[in-house]
């Protein structure tokens, strides 16, 4: 891409961000910081995600999905806190290769999202990197006192329930490699469903987190904020139809599930609710229960030895 092609920062933001920016709290992306007005007997929920090629999503990914990981990862994280999403600041830090045609798409990635879930930019950065392209964004929402769980709420006895399907994102980067064969599949790696939809079980939760960097991982997480353990449960463990499918092409099934349950990018939510709630949970999956002082594996009775629990970042 010569000079002369490669758009700058001020016409990035004034042709495709600045449509973007429809909340006044943005000031139309013309000033160096947003303004907003508190919502009465609200409270602020504030998260943020780093996506990095190579890491986080393939140079492969169409950029418009790009833009969609980066707003859900972060939505994930709002859901997770019961808190109703309304806006995000971002930053974008460009590669040689994202040239017009690339930054449109990421921008129409983005419009698509916004317009599906309430959404508008507020402001944030953008420049340009000899290395690989790197995006991040601070997703903002409203939470209700005292109803944004914690990590560390967990009690022992609680019960530990997820709200969906694991191993749906390792089993979507082998589709999106080319190792098995999955359309829903690579579409969830590329473009996972924030559980938007159980922010009022969330706001229920005595704790909770979503499933990013896997299910034993996340729920090891929570016992160790709360100064608990918790005891999982493999053979519960709810997979798609795509998941049962993989699963009876493997050898061992305990060791299939245990990779499932530490591969991440799941994006389903972990909550924790006393015995006596378990009702109001009835639709999620119960995975486990708070006790004793580690982290413990079992499936069909037998303990599991776990390497690795999840993805780590070095």
């Amino acid at each position: 891409m010569s000079g002369a092609d490669r758009p700058d920062e001020f016409e990035t933001i004034a042709r495709l961000l600045r449509p973007l920016a429809t909340d006044p709290a943005a000031r139309g992306l013309l000033d160096d910081a947003a303004v907003l007005t508190p919502q009465p007997g609200r409270q602020l929920v504030l998260t943020h995600d780093t996506l990095v090629e190579g890491v986080h999503f393939l140079a492969s990914d169409p950029p418009g999905t790009v833009a969609q990981k980066l707003l859900r990862t972060n939505l994930s994280d709002l859901a997770a806190k019961g808190a109703e999403p309304f806006g995000y600041l971002m930053s974008t830090a460009w590669s040689p290769r994202c040239d017009w045609t690339f930054r449109e798409a990421f921008a129409a990635g983005l419009a698509e999202d916004q317009g599906r879930f309430g959404l508008s930019l507020l402001g944030g950065d953008t420049v340009s990197t000899p290395g690989p392209l790197t995006v991040g964004a601070t997703l903002l929402g409203w939470g209700e006192p005292s109803r944004c769980p914690s990590r560390s709420g967990a009690r022992a006895g609680d019960l530990l329930f997820v709200s969906g399907p694991i191993g749906d994102g390792l089993l979507g980067l082998k589709a999106a490699l080319g190792e098995l064969d999955g359309p829903r599949l690579l579409d969830h790696y590329r473009r996972p469903e924030p559980r938007l939809d159980l922010i009022h079980l969330a706001r229920a939760a005595t704790a909770s987190a979503d499933v990013s960097d896997g299910l034993i991982a996340d729920a090891g997480r929570i016992a160790e904020a709360s100064g608990l353990g918790v005891r999982l449960d493999l053979a519960a463990m709810p997979v798609s139809a795509e998941g049962r499918a993989w699963l009876d092409g493997q050898p061992d099934e305990a060791s299939a599930r245990l990779q499932l349950a530490t591969g991440g990018d799941d994006y389903q939510l972990l909550l924790a609710a006393a015995p006596g709630d378990a009702a109001r949970f009835s639709g999620l999956t119960q995975v486990g229960v708070f006790e004793g002082e580690a982290v413990e594996v079992v499936f069909d009775g037998a303990i599991l030895p776990v390497a690795r629990a999840g993805w780590r970042h070095g």
